[in-house]
């Protein structure tokens, strides 16, 4: 009878440790819709990742830290801070191996990995199944946006996890001192950092008025404020450790505080509600005020600043949406599922109603439990090596081809960067700040760009003399005759193309139904 007992624990833990669990199958679904087939050709829809390799392997190559500008023809040899400069060497070894199908994947399991975790703890903190599957895609949605092959989904995963160790930090305070780790990381990753000191103040503003209105918990409350106080300095020495120091910083203020950039870049604009995605984000937005005015428990006052947070934020910025959302989802699924449980009960009710809360009740109860007990996650480990696998065979499985990233054709001047190559030419060329990372990608170092995508290297002044000549408004040819361009490659129905087609010191060396590549034939 005991080895029966035995040997049926032995086989349940198996069961659980071997089966998919909710969060595996969100993981594997993600990581494999997103990197393959059409979702994978749009992670290559921003350009910026160009210069990410590049950059990455000039640093492998130098064994050093890019401080100047490499890449254009304008701003070459200034100063530049490559703020992410860690993930371009990561970006860079797996452009290396696997091509442009490592950094495809390499972006899916990121994205993957966030939103499942998200999931996860969204169950963890007391959320129901079915509330925690619908706030999740509604998150999706209004991330997609920025499904991208950009470092900026790394910011995603590290804002998850920050929040995450300040919220356990009541019953596991000594994790908050993994903070200075994770900040280490970040502020060599990506600029988003600076989320992780606001997150990390909001605490601190709930503890301080906390400390202040309750005597009965002001020793409790004081120790929590010290020890926060002691990891945010310890975390603000951590993100001094990157190759520019306390100068990084300041530059990162200086570009965010700088209007002009702000109100001319469209990430920084405020998000369009026309579209799915911002919809998606208003929806998040509705549901926080509702599921807040029912939940039966009044939530925790930082919860609070951190929604409004979160609200502001997204609503600045569609950059900010990604944040925004995993940060609303966290806090307000638990407060939704406990508002859904509390109808089964509310005499206030119709009888009928409530018998329906009551058996959902049951049965979300019985999915968390199932979910929480599935811990082995061999699934995700397993789907993870096999896309390893696939990406190290060019992206096939046996004779099918299961991944085949490249930068989409119609979106990007992929044959003109084409006919440049072949007939070598090696002058600057001035073009889109959004292909300009398309053009380091493929033709550095032999040719160099007038502008791309960092426009914090560039800066105002040089930005608007060449919004001016792009835009094609008055004195639209200064830049192009004072920076001495000989070659101008821009989209085929833009407006620079179509009076350069008319101006006589201009001839067409190359056009189609995406680019046309000009020649300047008079001398200045």
């Amino acid at each position: 009878m005991r080895s029966s007992n035995r040997e049926g624990k032995a086989s349940s833990s198996w069961f659980r440790f071997a089966s998919p669990s909710i969060t595996d199958i969100i993981f594997i679904v993600l990581l494999y819709s997103l990197s393959t087939g059409a979702m994978g050709l749009r992670l290559l829809g921003d350009a910026g990742v160009g210069w990410h390799i590049r950059n990455g392997e000039l640093i492998v190559q130098t064994h050093s830290i890019t401080r100047v500008d490499p890449f254009s023809y304008v701003m070459g040899g200034k100063p530049w801070y490559a703020w992410e400069w860690l993930y371009d060497v990561v970006i860079a070894a797996l452009h290396h191996s696997f091509g442009l199908n490592g950094v495809v994947f390499f972006t899916a399991l990121v994205i993957a990995t966030t939103f499942a975790l998200t999931f996860r703890l969204m169950i963890r903190s007391g959320a129901s199944v079915p509330v925690a599957v619908i706030l999740l895609v509604l998150a999706l949605g209004a991330s997609s946006i920025h499904f991208l092959a950009r470092p900026h989904v790394l910011s995603w995963l590290f804002a998850m996890i920050w929040f995450q160790l300040l919220d356990d930090s009541i019953q596991h305070p000594r994790r908050l001192f993994w903070l200075p780790v994770v900040m280490f990381l970040w502020a060599n990753l990506h600029g988003g950092f600076i989320a992780g000191f606001v997150l990390i103040a909001l605490y601190m503003i709930a503890d301080a008025l906390q400390y202040l209105r309750n005597r009965e918990t002001r020793i409790p409350t004081w120790s929590t404020l010290k020890t926060l106080g002691t990891v945010t300095a310890l975390s603000l020495l951590a993100s001094l450790i990157n190759p520019y120091g306390y100068k990084l910083h300041w530059h990162v203020y200086r570009y965010l505080a700088d209007r002009w950039l702000m109100n001319h870049i469209d990430e920084f604009l405020s998000p369009n509600f026309h579209g799915v995605a911002q919809q998606c984000f208003v929806v998040l937005l509705l549901i926080s005020i509702v599921a807040w005015s029912v939940a039966p428990i009044r939530p925790r006052l930082v919860h609070l600043l951190i929604v409004l947070f979160a609200a502001y934020s997204g609503l600045y910025a569609s950059r900010n949406l990604p944040v925004s959302c995993i940060l609303l989802v966290l806090i307000i699924a638990p407060a939704l599922s406990q508002a859904v449980s509390a109808a089964a009960t509310n005499p206030q009710i119709p009888p009928r109603t409530r018998q329906v809360f009551g058996r959902l009740e049951s049965f979300t109860s019985r999915m968390g439990n199932l979910e929480t007990r599935f811990a082995g996650h061999i699934w995700a480990v397993a789907a993870t090596v096999l896309g390893l696998i696939i990406c190290a065979h060019q992206g096939r499985m046996g004779s099918t081809r299961l991944i085949e990233a490249h930068f989409d054709s119609k979106r990007f001047p992929v044959q003109a960067v084409d006919v440049i190559e072949s007939r070598g030419v090696r002058d600057p060329i001035f073009s889109l700040d959004s292909w300009g990372g398309y053009l380091i990608y493929r033709l550095y170092p032999e040719t160099r760009v007038f502008v791309d995508d960092r426009h914090d290297l560039y800066g105002a002044e040089f930005l608007k003399d060449y919004l001016r000549a792009i835009r094609v408004t008055p004195d639209w040819d200064k830049m192009l005759n004072s920076r001495r361009v000989n070659w101008v490659l821009v989209p085929a129905e833009s407006s620079l193309a179509n009076i350069l087609k008319e101006t006589q010191a201009w001839t067409i060396t190359y056009e189609d139904k995406v680019a046309v590549l000009f020649r300047r034939t008079e001398p200045l």
